[in-house]
């Protein structure tokens, strides 16, 4: 499986999530591996759990930048990709920040109204001119 194969399945497990708020976070998980049959990937399930156990630290930092929108706010698929790319240029060191962006436009184009693409990528983009400017601090 490939990474944007892998990130695809994360994101949908993500979405799912939005609509199963009476269930935990590993149920949900379990539930949505053996119901569709998703292969154990290592990538899929760290990020998983690794997003919901940083959800408030990266639902702060969307709202910081999303000029006004406060999370909850934002539809479910844009929402999603956006938790998805930020986890991924906080938490893994190993993607590089303009491919977590473009991989996450990629997914606004497949499953989200195109009116979204400009605003997710500009969140994003100030997360990462962000980021930038606090590593140049250390």
């Amino acid at each position: 499986m490939t990474r944007r194969e892998a990130r695809e399945i994360l994101f949908c497990l993500l979405f799912e999530s939005e609509f199963r708020g009476d269930e935990s976070v590993q149920q949900i998980y379990t539930t949505s591996v053996e119901n569709r049959e998703i292969c154990e990937n290592d990538y899929i399930r760290d990020s998983y759990f690794g997003i919901f156990e940083n959800i408030e630290e990266i639902d702060a930092i969307i709202g910081e930048h999303a000029n006004g929108w406060k999370t909850e706010r934002l539809n479910n698929v844009s929402r999603a990709v956006l938790r998805l790319c930020v986890y991924e240029m906080l938490y893994k060191d190993d993607i590089p920040v303009n491919v977590s962006i473009n991989e996450a436009i990629e997914l606004i184009k497949k499953f989200d109204d195109e009116r979204a693409r400009p605003f997710v990528n500009g969140v994003l983009n100030s997360v990462k001119v962000s980021l930038e400017t606090k590593k140049g601090e250390i």
